[in-house]
């Protein structure tokens, strides 16, 4: 029996020949494994979406659907989680060099021999485990942040509603000092409980946890809520808010989530507060003139601009920039990932001194 393994892993073998499947199926069986056969790629693509396997053994040649289409169709398929796939060709087929460039794990050469045959099986099962443990180290590490994250909300609001008590003076007068005092305070709870939001934000799109709600919004109208909201914070710069909405994008309601997309919008106006020091912040509103069905929403500021470098990296995780207002790099990146949720793109175009562009188009329907 097969001793690597403390569970009886699930394998695939396809081949449009009965003699082969046979001895391979027999071959494995004995080992211990728990073994499925299709005798075309048709099959085996609809086995492998109503189950999961560990192990794929796939012919290379064969009538109607050879091993090189169904190792593309495969890796293709976004929604299936890894699994090696070990081709097995005739010596005198062509170089299956192809087939490890759609995305195979290894190959064999008929006839096979059973020593032969069963190393390469466990090697690739030992990959599949070896992922498998990583993946499922991930999702418990992106689980653990998760719940403290949600559990550290708790304190953090309660924190900043007694702030507001004593600044409102519900608890008693303050002194000049004491009143400066919590205003810091204050803010910097703000500032950390917008990070931890953030940060939970984050972890629900990664774990699959994230419902959006699609309704009608009123993209103009939710663009100039956000400018009434983050207007006094760039009156305090100095800093004007412009809004520019061309008159094809009027009346543009679009079906989305309005909360993620008011967080996607006050993101990027916030951060153009941000790292704008004299000037103005500009949000237009286009139809797109290449496609009738997409709008162009633009934020535009007269900032430092972004280096080249750091654009390449602007919208992953964990990737701040080198200015010393950067956060925690989880801002963009999850407007990216709000961006996709609705289908649509995101984009940065800025060169250093002159501002930066951060272009946003988005599917009128989903």
């Amino acid at each position: 029996m097969n001793s690597d393994n403390f569970k009886s892993d699930k394998i695939l073998v396809v081949d449009d020949s009965p003699d082969n499947i046979f001895l391979i199926k027999t071959i494995l069986e004995e080992e211990g494994y728990e073994v499925s056969t299709a005798e075309n790629g048709y099959k085996a693509l609809s086995k492998i979406e109503e189950s999961t396997f560990d192990l794929i053994l796939l012919d290379l040649m064969m009538p109607g659907m050879d091993g090189y289409e169904v190792t593309k169709n495969i890796r293709e398929n976004t929604h299936l989680s890894f699994v090696p796939i070990l081709l097995i060709t005739a010596h005198d087929s062509p170089n299956v060099a192809h087939g490890l460039d759609l995305g195979a794990d290894d190959f064999i050469r008929k006839p096979v021999t059973v020593d032969e045959l069963l190393a390469r099986v466990r090697s690739l099962l030992r990959l599949k485990h070896s992922i498998d443990e990583r993946d499922e180290i991930a999702r418990q590490r992106e689980d653990f942040v998760s719940r403290l994250t949600h559990d550290l909300r708790t304190p953090l609001v309660a924190e900043e509603r007694m702030m507001i008590l004593f600044l409102e003076g519900a608890l008693g007068e303050l002194s000049p000092s004491m009143q400066e005092a919590l205003t810091i305070m204050a803010r910097s709870n703000s500032n950390l409980l917008a990070m931890v939001n953030t940060l939970l934000e984050v972890y629900r799109f990664e774990a699959g946890r994230k419902t959006l709600a699609f309704l009608p919004v009123d993209i103009p109208k939710l663009i100039e809520e956000v400018k009434s909201e983050l207007s006094p914070l760039a009156a305090q710069k100095g800093l004007v808010i412009k809004v520019d909405v061309n008159e094809t994008a009027i009346a543009t309601k679009i079906m989305g989530d309005r909360l993620e997309l008011h967080r996607l919008f006050t993101n990027l106006v916030g951060n153009a507060i941000k790292f704008t020091d004299n000037g103005s912040i500009t949000i237009s509103l286009e139809a797109d003139a290449t496609d009738c069905d997409r709008i162009i929403l633009k934020i535009v500021d007269s900032g430092q601009g972004i280096s080249p470098e750091q654009q390449a990296t602007l919208f992953e995780r964990f990737r701040p920039g080198s200015h010393k207002r950067s956060g925690s790099g989880l801002g963009l990146y999850l407007s990216r990932r709000i961006v996709e949720a609705h289908k649509g793109t995101i984009e940065i175009n800025s060169q250093l001194g002159q501002g930066s562009v951060f272009r946003v188009i988005l599917p009128i329907k989903q």
